[in-house]
């Protein structure tokens, strides 16, 4: 690959992130142009780029299912019922408020990939935020710092913890074992920030708490059947891939819109032109445009070459390298969206591990079925919690941060930069650390 190509990949990749910092554009059209730009600078060909989006073609179709599912019901109101019922039961006080939002949200993000869990959840923050008096981008950011951060109880919870665990043949138990105390680590330490992070709606304390006019349910007999199908949905997510004929997550995800669909036309609550028109196609666009970006880094080799940096710098240094990694990943994190990232990661740091003696190469065979050495496996737990926590610190580190974002978009208020950044860089930094005691004292005294 020519030094040029190097050069203008690098270039327009920074760009696009100094883009969406500065919000000078909306970000999607700044990925869209990046993604262009590589083309027309033939750094890679239409066809190339759109074999990256191909790769991630399970991500993008999960994201379309759960969109489509959750705007077929809204005719329901559903939303706003199960809203208003928070509430109440939260008694009208904002502290008891965020503390249900944490406690309902991650036991689900244990089995359900974070930015499912939010597009399944965020609808209901807009009407709960409004009984309440209260800004709903602020709620929206702890839901999505939960949900990421609840990633980390479970292998399935994260798509870059299952990434990064399939690569060295992890199993579920295992993970439970040796790392799920990290995650309800980084839980709690979110929980103690949350009177300092979110001190106005802590103390918010709505009166007359009586006086809340619970929304009227529409349709409650379709309602039913939605609830058959997502309950449907939801037990696939989790046993789907473990059947004699696997069924993947996307595929469970597009036979629910399909279901939901079929659902909103026969019964006529909805035409299938309002629902897919409503769809957050911005997002998607996004999600796209990143993977191509991602693609003319590691087209142009420089994603690989970090590798030989690494060797370099780290040697055979285990314990400081699993520190390193920690924060290193997870800033790159903070400004590259986490599953493309590791999907980018792993390899490099497979032929990292290799290249310096550690372990043999036969663990770079894509079908490499064997266990790792116990001294290389902190050098990939360290990557996945910083994959996955560093994700909390900007809106484009992790996938569940731009769904949000275009729920707040489709209720007609923008999360901008600077304000996910003033919430998520102390949020990251503080879960960074304790990430780093605990790999430290678990895996490296």
């Amino acid at each position: 690959m020519d030094n040029w190509q190097v050069i203008t990949a690098l270039i327009i990749f920074g760009g696009v992130i100094f883009l969406v910092i500065t919000e000078w554009i909306h970000m999607t059209i700044a990925a869209l142009l990046g993604a262009l730009l590589l083309v027309i600078f033939n750094i890679m060909s239409l066809p190339q780029a759109i074999t990256y989006i191909g790769k991630s073609h399970g991500t993008l179709s999960l994201f379309f299912g759960v969109m489509v599912m959750v705007r077929a019901f809204e005719p329901t109101k559903v939303f706003e019922y199960l809203a208003a019922q928070i509430v109440i039961f939260a008694k009208g006080k904002g502290s008891r408020l965020l503390l249900g939002i944490v406690g309902a949200v991650t036991p689900i993000c244990a089995f359900l990939p974070n930015a499912t869990t939010v597009m399944l959840i965020a609808p209901l923050i807009p009407p709960m935020a409004k009984i309440v008096g209260v800004d709903f981008v602020p709620l929206l950011i702890l839901l999505v710092f939960v949900a990421n951060s609840a990633g980390l109880l479970t292998i399935v919870g994260d798509p870059a913890t299952y990434i990064v665990g399939s690569a060295i043949n992890l199993s579920f138990s295992d993970y439970l074992v040796r790392l799920s105390l990290g995650g309800a680590i980084a839980i709690g330490v979110l929980v103690i920030m949350l009177p300092f992070l979110f001190r106005k709606i802590w103390l918010k304390k709505l009166e007359n708490i009586e006086e809340i006019v619970l929304p009227q349910i529409n349709h409650p007999r379709i309602l039913l059947i939605g609830v058959a199908i997502a309950i449907f949905v939801l037990v696939f997510f989790v046993i789907g891939e473990t059947l004699p004929v696997p069924i993947s997550p996307a595929t469970v995800a597009l036979l629910g819109a399909v279901l939901a669909l079929l659902l909103a036309h026969h019964s006529k609550i909805d035409s299938v032109n309002h629902i897919l028109r409503d769809v957050d196609w911005s997002t998607l666009i996004f999600f796209m445009s990143i993977f191509v970006l991602i693609g003319g880094l590691q087209k142009t080799g420089v994603i690989d070459s970090i590798s030989s940096v690494l060797a370099v710098i780290l040697g055979k240094n285990i314990a400081l390298g699993s520190i390193v990694l920690i924060f290193f990943v997870g800033i790159i994190s903070s400004v590259v969206p986490n599953i493309p990232l590791v999907v980018a990661m792993v390899p490099l740091l497979k032929e990292y591990v290799v290249k310096v003696g550690l372990t043999g190469s036969e663990v770079l065979a894509p079908e490499y079925a064997g266990q790792f050495p116990d001294a290389v496996l902190p050098l990939f737990y360290a990557m996945m919690f910083g994959a996955t926590l560093g994700g909390n610190g900007t809106l484009v580190g992790a996938s569940s941060n731009i769904v949000a974002a275009g729920i707040a978009d489709l209720h007609g208020r923008r999360i901008k930069f600077k304000t996910f950044l003033r919430y998520g860089i102390p949020v990251m930094i503080v879960q960074l650390v304790a990430s780093a005691i605990y790999v430290g004292l678990r895996f490296l005294v």
